[in-house]
């Protein structure tokens, strides 16, 4: 509940990503009586992208609808510049969140520094060190301007105080993907996804696919899907094609037992994830999904930004080559890892983020953002 006076806080919501990433922060603050201002960018505006998850998640009306739509990179990243700035110049606050490693997060953050305001980063330190990935320029881009910098990892931690940050910006929080997951696992579960995809739990693998260099290049996306085919003769596969990539997948062949969905509710998803026998994928989030709820994962890209998922979870960064898929699948067919999941990855994360931001709101005086970054 909101007290008068209390702190006046800007929490952004952009992508599909950033959605279960937002919840157990709204909540935390909330209930420790921050006034909240949950803006929705419109990155992801259509229902099955976006109006379903806030749905699944209960998460309440944003205040604010921006409404940018899509765009290239450079073009998304400008209209949510210009329409963030305009909303904080008429709505000042004490401080902005932003959420993982999408354009909303890199275009919010780089407005609130330039307002002058703190700006939080959620989900800090992540580094795949490649730069071809769009999120990796956006993560460390928004971790230069941050003032505090929430790390969901040990590893992050290190590649923080690696860059040069001081300690006083940098927080070990835990994974707000988690929270979200722990308090929805059993309702998930109970919507029996499986079923309704006419497959039987725990005797299917479920596939997603939407990085550009995996889905953009012909030659590639071909090489994907036969390998994939191939599994699928051994273990049927439900494919959840992204919007983009659908025309490019229907138009190739490949195996009936690689059987294309659309994309799903965070629900239905979650379900579909924890009765799999394997989950083969380019998502980052998806890596630490299948690490918390114990699914073998094979990560089809040539580097993850969340190697904790390997050293400490059920993840095997395997990259996009078909045969190496293929020889991939079979041996964690054969042998599963053993479940692992990293520490702070307790469902309270939002709470940890909740306590250091108010924290640092009640020391403004001694923690200017202007001394923060430097």
């Amino acid at each position: 509940m909101t007290v008068q006076g209390s702190p006046r806080i800007s929490l952004i919501a952009g992508a599909r990503p950033n959605f279960m990433k937002v919840k157990p922060v709204l909540d935390s603050l909330e209930q420790a009586g921050a006034n909240v201002v949950l803006v929705h960018t419109g990155q992801h505006y259509d229902e099955a992208m976006s109006d379903v998850f806030f749905e699944d998640l209960g998460i309440r009306k944003p205040d604010h609808h921006l409404e940018v739509g899509s765009g290239s990179h450079a073009k998304q990243t400008a209209k949510i510049m210009v329409a963030y700035e305009d909303l904080l110049v008429a709505e000042p606050v004490d401080a902005v969140v932003v959420v993982g490693d999408v354009n909303s997060t890199l275009a919010c953050a780089l407005v609130g520094a330039k307002q002058g305001v703190l700006v939080a980063h959620v989900e800090a330190g992540l580094r795949s060190r490649d730069w071809g990935m769009p999120e990796e320029v956006n993560r460390v881009v928004a971790d230069r301007v941050a003032d505090l910098l929430l790390a969901s990892s040990p590893d992050a931690v290190v590649n923080l105080r690696a860059e040069g940050y001081r300690d006083d910006q940098i927080h070990l929080v835990g994974n707000v993907m988690i929270d979200t997951l722990l308090v929805n696992a059993e309702r998930a579960k109970l919507r029996d996804a499986p079923k309704r995809f006419g497959v039987e739990a725990g005797n299917y693998g479920l596939v997603t696919l939407h990085r550009p260099s995996n889905v953009d290049d012909p030659e590639q996306l071909r090489g994907l899907i036969e390998a994939l085919s191939d599994v699928a003769e051994s273990l049927p596969l439900l494919f959840a094609v992204h919007p983009r990539a659908r025309d490019a997948v229907e138009a190739l062949d490949r195996s009936e037992d690689l059987r294309l969905i659309g994309p799903q509710g965070y629900l239905d998803f979650l379900g579909l994830q924890a009765d799999a026998r394997l989950v083969l994928t380019d998502s980052g989030g998806l890596q630490e999904e299948t690490t918390a709820l114990g699914i073998p994962c094979l990560t089809l890209r040539t580097s993850t930004e969340r190697p904790i998922t390997i050293s400490e979870g059920t993840n095997r960064l395997v990259g996009p080559d078909p045969e190496k898929i293929r020889i991939a699948a079979a041996e964690v067919l054969a042998s599963p890892p053993v479940p692992r999941c990293p520490e702070l990855w307790d469902g309270k994360a939002g709470d940890r983020i909740a306590e250091v931001l108010l924290a640092a709101l009640g020391n403004a005086e001694r923690l200017r953002p202007t001394d923060l970054r430097r």
